[in-house]
């Protein structure tokens, strides 16, 4: 087994490999407005620093959201292209179940991203492996009664911390592409197939950019 993983729905570019039993090497970059610029270089510095073939891989994980719409659809096309190019399968994962499987509790607790809009994308988790509720965006204020005091990791958490009043400070705060791998290669090992997500985009909401409501139609003469 040699996974490929990758993750753009956050302000981190992240990218990992993984053999099964450990993380051979990974890159972590975290700039909001450059996923398509440094996706693909820190796939070849990963794969370099490892001392292995792209063609070696042996499936890709991604993951899926929720997200962004541009950031989330580089990692997504280029995670889907590698998986066509090679014949090989391409893993969805919960963006938000790497973040939870590298905090690593074992009780109750929330993980929180920052949606931006002044929202957040977040969960719901038993423990660092399982996640009791679908992915949600929410205004925090809307809320605030429901996740007040429950322990909770993320960007979004710490974000807005005075209605996550149970962030966890001292715990993984961005996603990871080395977890997301090696959730994935936890769930492979455990031919737990029907964990894993189609690679398509987890968005919750409409995107940012709309079709003016007047827009002008020309037909031709």
């Amino acid at each position: 087994m040699l996974l490929l993983a990758l993750d753009t729905a956050t302000p981190a570019v992240t990218v990992a490999l993984h053999d099964g039993d450990r993380v051979l090497a990974s890159s972590d970059q975290f700039d909001a407005r450059r996923h398509g610029e440094l996706l693909l270089p820190a796939v070849d510095r990963t794969l370099a620093e490892a001392g292995c073939a792209l063609g070696a891989v042996t499936g890709i994980v991604v993951g899926v959201g929720p997200g962004p719409y541009t950031g989330l659809r580089v990692g997504l096309a280029t995670a889907t292209s590698f998986g066509a190019a090679l014949e090989i399968p391409v893993h969805g994962l919960c963006t938000l179940d790497g973040i939870a499987y590298a905090a690593g509790l074992d009780e109750p607790f929330l993980v929180a991203t920052d949606a931006r809009r002044k929202e957040v994308y977040w969960a719901r988790y038993a423990d660092a492996r399982t996640r009791t509720s679908d992915p949600a965006v929410d205004r925090p204020a809307d809320i605030a009664e429901r996740v007040a005091g429950v322990p909770a990791v993320g960007a979004g958490a710490v974000l807005y911390a005075d209605t996550f009043t149970g962030v966890r400070t001292d715990l993984p705060e961005h996603q990871s592409a080395a977890a997301l791998a090696a959730l994935a290669a936890e769930k492979l090992a455990a031919a737990d197939e029907e964990g894993f997500l189609p690679p398509l985009p987890l968005y919750l909401r409409r995107p940012d950019a709309q079709v003016p409501a007047n827009y002008k139609v020309v037909t031709p003469k």
